[in-house]
């Protein structure tokens, strides 16, 4: 379910701030990070992210086309290791 019009789009508060501070001092290195539920925002595009998934911290390159995203849309949670009658993928 989408988040209503009306309402901003939500970002954590100690994401924005570690963002700001990677814009200000120009860092390259990722911003790891376990808020799943923040929107990519236009000041988001060009930084790399490490979005927890549970289990570890994936890498997420900001792109224009991930604007009004969520950050957990590119940091997938689950394993899908093929259909039970499928014999040729075998689980490793």
């Amino acid at each position: 379910m989408s988040r209503s019009v009306w309402k901003l789009p939500f970002v954590d508060g100690h994401l924005l701030k570690k963002v700001d501070a990677a814009i200000a001092s120009g860092s390259t290195k990722p911003i790891r990070t376990m808020s799943r539920r923040s929107t990519i925002l236009p000041k988001f595009v060009g930084l790399n992210f490490e979005v927890y998934n549970g289990k570890k911290y994936v890498p997420v390159s900001t792109k224009e086309e991930m604007i009004g995203k969520t950050l957990g849309a590119f940091s997938p949670t689950r394993t899908f290791y093929g259909h039970g009658a499928d014999k040729k993928s075998k689980r490793s």
